[in-house]
């Protein structure tokens, strides 16, 4: 409510504990075509990405995907999201129908209002599950999620071992921030998949983004480049990463 929120829907069903898509899609579809939003704003997240573009296509709506701003220009709200591995940017308008959007988390900052929101409880019904869930397996151990921590440090080839891993995780503990990787640490074996950060891993936007031993390829540049503030810690002076880093 604090957030500007009047009103929240929960729904509290039990087949919604743990996350599958035709639960959630079952629950949030019944949600919308009860509510008959405007818009419709979920986080560009794992469960994000997977989520809206289903009922996007159910219901018939376009989707633009992992927003970075949001203005209204001309009385129209126009969305920008990046393409090319974050290369360029491209502004698009929803002209007809419900306005639909997944945003990148960290990169638009809430505001307080200082309200408070009526809490209304919402039954669902969910039938027919196709998939059931009835047990989770983390690879990665706790801690602040990757995807959305304010500081990220990230080590590549160059901190030579999984040896050199244990130092960026008791800085991150120290400021309170997650561990990220590049791809070639991933294929080196140093850490698990589950780390890394890039075209084909995860995207962050961190306040700060430390590289330790990162070079810098496009490829890892697409999932790091809108950080707010970038460290880079790097033997080469040649290293592509110096060309987007803050502090070298």
């Amino acid at each position: 409510g604090k957030y500007g929120a009047v009103k929240v829907y929960a729904v509290a069903n039990k087949e919604l504990d743990t996350y599958t898509t035709d639960a959630y899609f079952q629950a949030l579809r019944q949600v919308i075509e009860d509510v008959q939003p405007d818009a419709i704003l979920m986080p560009h997240t794992a469960i994000g990405k997977d989520l809206a573009p289903r009922i996007a296509a159910r219901l018939g709506l376009g989707l633009v995907s992992d927003v970075i701003d949001v203005q209204v220009e001309g009385g129209k709200v126009v969305f920008t999201r990046p393409i090319y591995a974050g290369k360029a940017f491209e502004k698009k308008t929803v002209t007809d129908g419900t306005v639909f959007a997944t945003v990148r988390p960290n990169n638009i900052a809430a505001e307080e209002t200082g309200g408070s929101a009526e809490k209304v409880d919402f039954n669902a019904e969910i039938k027919d599950l196709r998939t059931i869930v009835k047990d989770i397996v983390r690879k990665t151990a706790g801690g602040v999620d990757l995807s959305e921590a304010k500081v990220v440090i990230s080590g590549g080839r160059g901190v030579k071992s999984a040896e050199g891993f244990k130092p960026l995780q008791e800085l991150a503990d120290v400021l309170g921030g997650a561990v990220g990787a590049s791809r070639g640490a991933c294929d080196a074996e140093y850490c698990d998949y589950s780390l890394q950060i890039g075209q084909t891993g995860k995207v962050v936007t961190p306040d700060l983004y430390i590289a330790a031993g990162i070079s810098g390829a496009i490829q890892h540049l697409a999932g790091m480049s809108s950080s707010k503030v970038i460290v880079a810690i790097n033997k080469d002076p040649e290293a592509p990463i110096f060309q987007i880093a803050d502090y070298g």
